[in-house]
């Protein structure tokens, strides 16, 4: 009887943790997004650091590589470097840019300590809505995608992104 009891607990165990892994992914991995998200991200102007008004639409046309991050979200920091040197390498493949759900101030004291050699634009709150249209249903930092030459979505991260991923995606885009 005992090893019965066990077998079933076993077994509830088991489903409770499938619905729960399925439930999870459900609520956090990227959505669905098309060109409508990308048309209203294109749309945008946003302030760069030095306070210029930045038209998205200037990068249409080349594979785009956006990264939406908070100075306070410690994988966006951790990855910053990463995608600096990955932007570096792949200078004449895709533009990289970091849309700040930040303060100015905060993202421009960020860039004295770390080197961020691609444009950061300053979003706020419009960048949290930036991002769940392009797919961020859980509101998680960091968030990136790949938008192909003919604005595309092609790719979602959410959270710390693989730079190796990265890489042979933009390079295939």
């Amino acid at each position: 009887m005992n090893r019965r009891r066990a077998l079933t607990f076993a077994g509830v165990g088991a489903l409770a943790a499938v619905a729960g892994g399925t439930l999870a992914w459900q609520r956090y991995a990227p959505g669905a997004a098309g060109d409508k998200a990308v048309n209203i991200l294109f749309a945008q102007r946003l302030a760069a650091l030095d306070g210029t008004e930045q038209a998205l639409s200037q990068w249409q046309g080349r594979p785009l590589v956006v990264n939406f991050w908070a100075t306070w979200c410690a994988p966006c920091v951790d990855e910053m470097p990463e995608l600096d040197a990955l932007q570096a390498e792949l200078k004449d493949t895709a533009q990289f840019i970091g849309i700040g759900i930040d303060s100015a101030a905060n993202m421009k004291r960020f860039v004295e300590k770390v080197a961020v050699r691609y444009p950061l634009l300053v979003a706020g709150n419009v960048g949290t809505e930036l991002a769940r249209e392009l797919g961020n249903t859980s509101g998680g930092l960091p968030f990136t995608v790949v938008i192909d030459e003919k604005g595309a979505l092609i790719h979602q991260y959410a959270g710390r992104i693989h730079v190796d991923t990265l890489r042979s995606v933009v390079r295939g885009a």
